[in-house]
């Protein structure tokens, strides 16, 4: 117990510039920790926005391709009609009913 005052002073000191250095380090720790965060939470909303673009993108394209579906659909029904049937076997075979009659257009030569 015989220390003196100035050893006490300086024990103080050399703490007190200890702590000084802990904090700063702390602090500069947790700044750099605040400007990484910041940085990765900037990319992210980027992503974000490329993300909910791409989303409207796709589904105007499901409500395309829905919409092709159900043409497709009505083709099929369709298609399975005879007046289908009829309409192919006259224009791509030329066939006609029996009890139709063809008029053809005379040769103006």
């Amino acid at each position: 117990m015989g220390q003196s005052r100035n050893e006490r002073m300086k024990r103080k000191s050399k703490y007190s510039w200890g702590n000084r250095m802990a904090l700063i380090g702390i602090t500069m720790v947790v700044l750099s920790l605040a400007v990484v965060t910041n940085i990765g939470a900037a990319s992210l909303r980027e992503k974000d926005l490329e993300y909910q673009a791409k989303e409207r993108n796709l589904e105007q394209t499901l409500a395309n391709e829905e919409a092709r579906a159900a043409q497709l659909e009505e083709y099929r029904i369709y298609v399975q009609t005879k007046q289908y049937v009829e309409k192919i076997a006259k224009e791509k075979l030329g066939l006609v009913k029996e009890d139709e009659i063809l008029l053809k257009p005379r040769d103006t030569e």
